[in-house]
């Protein structure tokens, strides 16, 4: 099958794109960089252009896998139109080429961040949607857009709400598993807000990569809750990292953020009744990313 992977060339579509090519799929990566790894087909511009769409979702193709997004929350509140135009105009112009092609699978990575602020209640499938960023926001928007697209013209949209990634090959990224890495890696302190005990869900790269070859095999729209399973306090994850890595990790305690939502704790029961098994708990997770950083240093390199 040929399958089109926007934002092919990040941190999770490379793990992508390795899977489909290893089980034979015929992959074009979309992106605004090249893909790292010769042998690969790319179309490399912005999406927001209608002929960089046109090239990259041409006829034959099979799925797209849109992984393609601003994801900063700080940038969305800076600039909401650009996360706007991005997050949703051009995925709203992957779907029109998709529908003028007769492409009707389309795999969205979308985030548990739809939800907004719920207090303790348990994030599931069937939350009303209330994000809190523009960011959010557009998530939740796009998500509408599938929903409009599966219903009026029949295509099998799978929208998956990815909690917080993390794994081998993140050394680009500024979150805070990156940052752990990091500060084991070159010393330093990482920053626990507050008295550390939010408590967030982690899933590792390759079971979302899982994820998505699911998807890929349903034949109806879906929406699924990804992520660990098992939602832990940052001086949880600060513990772990500090066993996993055998290093003293410095921790520089400042004030809590406002508004920063006390527990993000998510039900993945609906994903594993279609056969999502996580492979990874959180301890075994950092230390495949860690042997990842001591391996190829902090830039990746």
């Amino acid at each position: 099958m040929r399958v089109v992977v926007t934002g092919g060339s990040g941190f999770i579509g490379r793990h992508v794109v390795a899977r489909l090519r290893a089980r034979g799929d015929e992959v074009v990566v979309a992106d605004l960089r090249p893909f790292p790894s010769p042998g690969v087909a790319g179309v490399v511009g912005d999406l927001r252009d209608p002929e960089i769409v046109a090239r990259a979702v041409e006829a034959g193709t099979g799925a797209v896998v849109h992984l393609a997004a601003i994801t900063s929350v700080l940038a969305s509140v800076q600039d909401p139109h650009a996360v706007f135009a991005t997050n949703v105009g051009a995925t709203e112009l992957l779907l029109e080429r998709c529908r003028a092609l007769g492409v009707v699978r389309f795999i969205f990575a979308s985030t548990n961040a739809v939800a907004g602020n719920v207090g303790g209640v348990t994030i599931d499938e069937s939350i009303l949607p209330r994000p809190l960023t523009p960011y959010g926001a557009t998530k939740a928007a796009a998500e509408m857009l599938f929903s409009a697209y599966a219903a009026s013209y029949g295509f099998t949209t799978v929208v998956l709400r990815l909690t917080n990634v993390y794994g081998a090959g993140m050394q680009s990224k500024d979150s805070v598993v990156a940052r752990l890495m990091r500060c084991a890696l070159g010393g330093g302190a990482i920053q626990v807000y507050g008295d550390g005990e939010q408590r967030r869900d982690y899933v590792y790269v390759t079971d979302v990569v899982a994820a998505i070859e699911l998807a890929l095999g349903l034949d109806h729209p879906e929406t699924l809750t990804i992520g660990g399973g098992r939602s832990v306090s940052m001086n949880e994850l600060l513990a772990t990292a500090r066993t996993v890595t055998g290093v003293a990790i410095g921790a520089e305690r400042v004030a809590a953020k406002p508004g920063e939502m006390p527990a993000v704790v998510v039900d993945t029961s609906r994903a594993r009744s279609f056969g999502f098994a996580p492979a990874y708990d959180l301890a075994s997770g950092l230390a495949a990313t860690w042997e990842d950083f001591r391996a190829k240093g902090a830039d990746g390199t």
